[in-house]
């Protein structure tokens, strides 16, 4: 899960600074995240996988298709 919210964000051409103020959290709580230092919230889950228009399944690992349910 982690390595996908780093590729996420770089394929995204985004800072963890740039990406933090989006989800408007800290750039180290950030930071912790996509390190795996410190466990995903439900709520920041939700918000990056509307971000980025794709499912939380997608974020954390449980499936390859990064299109979210419905839209195909």
């Amino acid at each position: 899960m982690y390595n996908r919210l780093k590729e996420l964000r770089k394929k995204n051409n985004l800072t963890q600074q740039e990406l933090a103020k989006k989800l408007e959290i800290s750039r180290s709580s950030y930071g912790l995240y996509e390190r795996g230092k410190q466990t995903l919230s439900v709520s920041v889950l939700l918000k990056l996988a509307r971000f980025y228009h794709t499912s939380p399944d997608y974020i954390i690992g449980e499936t390859d298709e990064i299109i979210p349910y419905g839209l195909d």
